[in-house]
């Protein structure tokens, strides 16, 4: 008997890919429209960094596709779908949003409060479970916190609570992943390491967005960027196509120099230093 070595059709390719969506979105606060008639497709199984001048709508825009902030108009579409139409645990094993600033609970040690990201995978019939503690000691161990488990999270400096905010995220398990601002108040060495673990979740397969203020932060990690200003995206592409001096005068109002970083050769943005007379 000769075997076809042809795979049938209908054959696993792979991982199920997650797709995430803004369609025509309007969205805002009481008395407020932020953005209006704005459509994003989130690239699957990439790095996007959403930049932008402050109050442009970039954390409002991912509130949205968090389903955090209902939208006035238009639809964010989840898998085919519009992500009203999930439940919230659902949602919770899709999509994984860490906020701007968590607020963290009183007297709670780094092990509880990153055990909190497998509450979407609980139900009534299947309570805590040996995958769900090895979920959260694999979330410690990619962040570098396991062997701070133990310890209360408000004895951590800043850093280390970041850190052990995305381990609560990654806890959930989920393919795509929103940032708001990872790096806010950190210094540099911080920023860095929160950054490099997003490369490595990046390569690893995962889909992440995140919020940055640091065009040069940005320009080194993304693998996409989005420009957004005064609620609408003025452009977005690699970070060679969309970090120019032309477009940071348009989106920033800054007038700056783009340089090749020595490092990388990515875009590296130097502003014009407004005391030298040209």
């Amino acid at each position: 008997m000769t075997l076809s070595t042809t795979p049938p059709t209908d054959a696993p390719t792979g991982p199920p890919v997650h797709t995430l969506a803004a369609r025509d979105v309007q969205i805002g606060y009481p008395g407020r429209t932020v953005i209006s008639d704005l459509s994003l497709d989130v690239l699957a199984g990439e790095f996007t960094v959403i930049v932008g001048p402050n109050a442009c709508g970039k954390s409002t825009l991912l509130r949205a596709l968090g389903r955090m902030l209902p939208t006035a108009q238009g639809q964010v579409i989840l898998d085919g779908q519009e992500i009203s139409r999930y439940s919230t645990k659902e949602v919770a094993r899709r999509v994984g949003l860490l906020p701007q600033s968590p607020v963290t609970p009183d007297a709670i040690t780094v092990a509880d409060l990153v055990s909190r990201g497998r509450y979407p995978h609980q139900r009534l019939l299947r309570q805590w479970s040996p995958a769900d503690a090895a979920a959260v000691s694999g979330a410690l161990a990619e962040v570098g916190m396991l062997d701070q488990a133990d310890r209360m999270v408000d004895e951590l400096s800043g850093g280390q609570r970041q850190r052990v905010w995305i381990a609560m995220t990654l806890a959930q398990e989920t393919p795509i992943l929103l940032l708001d601002e990872p790096t806010t108040y950190l210094d540099v060495v911080h920023q860095i390491d929160v950054l490099d673990l997003c490369s490595r979740l990046h390569a690893q397969g995962r889909t992440l967005v995140a919020v940055l203020h640091d065009l040069n932060m940005a320009a080194r990690y993304a693998s996409h960027i989005v420009v957004m200003s005064e609620g609408r995206i003025v452009a977005q592409g690699s970070a060679g196509e969309v970090v120019t001096p032309e477009l940071l005068g348009e989106a920033f109002g800054l007038d700056a120099v783009v340089l090749a970083d020595p490092e990388n050769g990515r875009p590296l943005v130097v502003p014009r230093d407004r005391r030298v007379g040209r």
